[in-house]
């Protein structure tokens, strides 16, 4: 695969999730029990964590160190998750999708001003790409689209 083909896949899977919440409304956005008591607001806002992990642990990666592991840092990744999530919680709607445009907008770019060779073979690089972006969105993005399935049923007479 090459950056270009990594970069579209990226989009592919950036547009999908978007398109998972587009059309709501911001109380829709702001509902919780999308996923356990996550809203979609909570939502973007853990995606936009997992890019910021992404921003601050690809570049050490490049220069051959390792990122901390997250059972020992946080106690895992559901703690490290909760976390994120209690910290943003408190963030209006329009920072937490100002906050996700900016971090996404940085990603793309940081990846593409990224060496070629981290992306022509499986590379750790390319591996904490794919589990904290293109890979991770569409789980998300399909949680969104069964919680919106279960608000249209609800809402036929």
């Amino acid at each position: 695969m090459k950056k270009e083909q990594l970069l579209g896949k990226l989009e592919r899977a950036w547009s999908d999730f978007q398109g998972s919440y587009a059309g709501l409304t911001d109380a829709q956005l702001a509902q919780p029990g999308v996923t356990g008591e996550w809203s979609v607001k909570d939502i973007m806002a853990h995606v936009t964590a997992w890019e910021q992990e992404a921003l601050k642990y690809l570049p050490l990666i490049l220069d051959g160190g390792r990122p901390p592991r997250y059972s020992v840092t946080y106690g895992g990744i559901d703690a490290f998750n909760a976390l994120t999530t209690e910290q943003k919680r408190g963030l209006s709607l329009p920072a937490v999708l100002q906050e996700m445009e900016e971090t996404h907008r940085r990603l793309v770019d940081y990846v593409h001003n990224s060496p070629e060779e981290q992306f022509t073979r499986e590379t750790r690089f390319r591996r904490r790409l794919r589990l904290d972006t293109y890979s991770h969105y569409p789980h998300h993005a399909k949680a969104i689209r069964a919680w919106r399935e279960g608000l249209e049923a609800e809402n036929k007479p």
